[in-house]
């Protein structure tokens, strides 16, 4: 009774004040409708080192909003991405299967668009070099493009040739008054973490050959609303796409999209095949047709849609606290695994700390001995939970499951069991 009068109140407060959401970041219209509100939250990646635990953190509204006009969902930006990629501490080489993907994609590629020693593949967002590796042994030739120099600084050291910028129309200009043309350009996980839209893709328009290929990948809207991952809603996100608003986004800058792949990465993902809407060596395949009747049929232009996905968010809320609750009550230690984002934006949306979750993990030494932004949760070595044996681990890349739950089985000799938050409360 109590919860639902402040939901009560809060609605009937938003209702008397409509805030200003500012423009749309692809078409300009005054944003207006609301998706999911998660309140205010730390950036996703700030972790805390142990020294700054007294100090302050800043807090920004996680309010995702969707355009009328075209329909993308959208952050505002609270934040720039200079200062959110700063102190990057994500690096891509430490999942194995994300290696076998990026390894898988090297080889499909090169063989698809015959490339060879002549060619260039650039990768915006390179990370730590990552995918460039496997092209580069390939003979190959090969350009990153990061900003973030904590992780770019490691793929220099591979040999593999990277430009620390952000890349946008200036940087590509620059790049091909010197001689640099691409025949393929890569952009995983990236496109949704720019703010300025337009001169982003401007800089592919810039720098792809005139046949060349460029391809996205990025987490699809349409899985995001059907399995409620409203955990991978976080300021470092500025959009969540669809075919169709990538589709609407890449023909204003002169691009075409000819092909589409799902893929089961980070939940369910695109991946967008697009070249210069002039070149007639790519002709658009009936993959991009039938995927966007698909997404409309799912209702991602219904603002019903995305009252039902807020709906349900509450109560993934509701079952996961309940969970913990009870297992504190029954005397049981609980601890999570993994340090992602994703994680983040649960765990501060719910309201959990250390007094549920004793400590999470991560393969990532750069992310050990810190503390999760916002929760204040402490990172700790995976080997740990074999030292602590706990009765329940939550893990929170749900996406990687498949891959965490071998690696953790042994939990299962003192009757340890695995917690899936998302889609659904699992205890498995």
């Amino acid at each position: 009774m109590y919860s639902s009068q402040i939901l009560d109140c809060a609605t009937a407060q938003s209702q008397d004040a409509e805030p200003d959401h500012g423009p749309c970041r692809l078409c300009g219209e005054r944003l207006k409708t609301t998706v999911v509100d998660l309140g205010v939250s730390p950036l996703a990646n700030a972790f805390i080192s142990r020294k700054s635990r007294n100090r302050m953190e800043a807090f920004y509204p996680l309010h995702a909003m969707i355009c009328d006009s075209c329909h993308l969902v959208q952050l505002e930006e609270f934040e720039s991405p200079q200062e959110i990629f700063r102190d990057y501490l994500y690096y891509s080489s430490y999942s194995t299967s994300w290696l076998k993907h990026a390894e898988a994609y090297v080889a499909q590629q090169i063989t698809r668009f015959n490339l060879d020693a002549s060619s260039l593949i650039v990768e915006i967002a390179s990370n730590d070099g990552y995918l460039l590796q496997y092209a580069q042994e390939r003979g190959v030739k090969v350009l990153g493009i990061e900003p973030a120099s904590t992780v770019a600084e490691v793929a220099i050291g591979k040999g593999i040739r990277t430009e620390i910028a952000f890349f946008g129309e200036e940087t590509a200009e620059r790049l091909k008054d010197c001689g640099v043309q691409a025949d393929l350009m890569v952009a995983n996980n990236v496109l949704a973490h720019v703010p300025d839209l337009h001169d982003f893709l401007q800089g592919f328009y810039v720098l792809l050959k005139k046949d060349g290929v460029v391809t996205f990948e990025f987490p699809h809207l349409m899985r995001l609303l059907q399995e409620t991952q409203f955990d991978t809603i976080y300021h470092e996100h500025f959009s969540y796409l669809s075919l169709r608003t990538v589709s609407q986004a890449l023909q204003q800058h002169g691009l075409r999209v000819f092909d589409v792949e799902e893929l089961p990465t980070h939940g369910g993902s695109l991946r967008v095949y697009a070249t210069h809407d002039e070149s007639e060596k790519h002709p658009t395949q009936i993959s991009v047709g039938e995927l966007l009747h698909r997404e409309l049929a799912a209702g991602l232009e219904d603002m019903k849609t995305y009252k039902d996905f807020a709906e349900r968010v509450v109560q993934i809320k509701e079952n996961l606290v309940e969970f913990l609750i009870n297992a504190k009550r029954a005397g049981q230690k609980i601890v999570a695994y993994g340090a992602p984002a994703k994680g983040n934006t649960l765990l501060n949306f719910c309201g959990i700390g250390p007094e549920f979750i004793s400590f999470t993990t991560d393969m990532n030494p750069h992310k050990q001995q810190m503390l999760l932004p916002g929760s204040r949760i402490p990172i700790m070595p995976p080997e740990e939970i074999r030292h602590s044996r706990p009765d329940a681990v939550v893990i929170l890349p749900w996406n990687l499951k498949d891959e965490i739950m071998p690696q953790l089985a042994y939990i299962r000799e003192w009757g340890g069991r695995f917690v899936l938050p998302i889609p659904d409360l699992h205890v498995l």
